[in-house]
């Protein structure tokens, strides 16, 4: 009960970062940082999938709802929620009995590193791919996809050693 109840103000947490704070910064015209799919990086591997992708969709809905965008942060964040589990296995080596016990404080930075840098690239290229919708703006899609990602990342791992420092 009391990591269901961390797991919805963490829910809360990100989205009004995501939606108040982030969703206007908008640096040289390429740099859009979105924090908030730190969400599915971190939440707990041994929970049942519905639920995990129910509530993926609504976080990306929900910033889909205060940015204008039409659902394609929806689409992104249930993209990466649902092959979640591939890039576990890939990158940590484990399999459904592991799951009660995985979580990412115990594995390496490398490991972790890989396992964020991968899901961080591609939502931001589904998410720009279709914001511009267009193959002649493909440059753009991956300046944006490049740099947006580079500062979600310095975000996400200044964010995890500032919350995980005193533990």
């Amino acid at each position: 009960m009391n990591k269901s109840i961390n797991q919805i103000f963490f829910f809360l947490f990100l989205l009004f970062l995501q939606v108040l704070v982030l969703n206007n910064i908008n640096f040289l015209g390429y740099i859009n940082p979105y924090l908030y799919i730190a969400f599915v990086f971190l939440y707990p591997v041994k929970e049942e999938r519905f639920t995990f992708l129910f509530v993926s969709f609504l976080l990306g809905l929900f910033v889909d709802f205060f940015s204008d965008s039409g659902g394609i942060h929806a689409f992104a964040t249930l993209f990466i929620a649902y092959i979640r589990l591939f890039f576990i296995r890939v990158y940590f080596r484990k399999m459904p009995a592991d799951y009660p016990f995985f979580t990412l404080k115990s594995e390496s930075f490398g490991k972790v590193f890989n396992y964020v840098v991968t899901l961080t690239i591609i939502h931001h290229l589904i998410y720009f791919s279709f914001a511009n919708f267009s193959f002649l703006n493909l440059s753009m899609v991956f300046f944006n996809t490049l740099y947006s990602s580079v500062f979600t990342l310095i975000l996400f791992f200044i964010g995890t050693y500032i919350f995980t420092k005193d533990e």
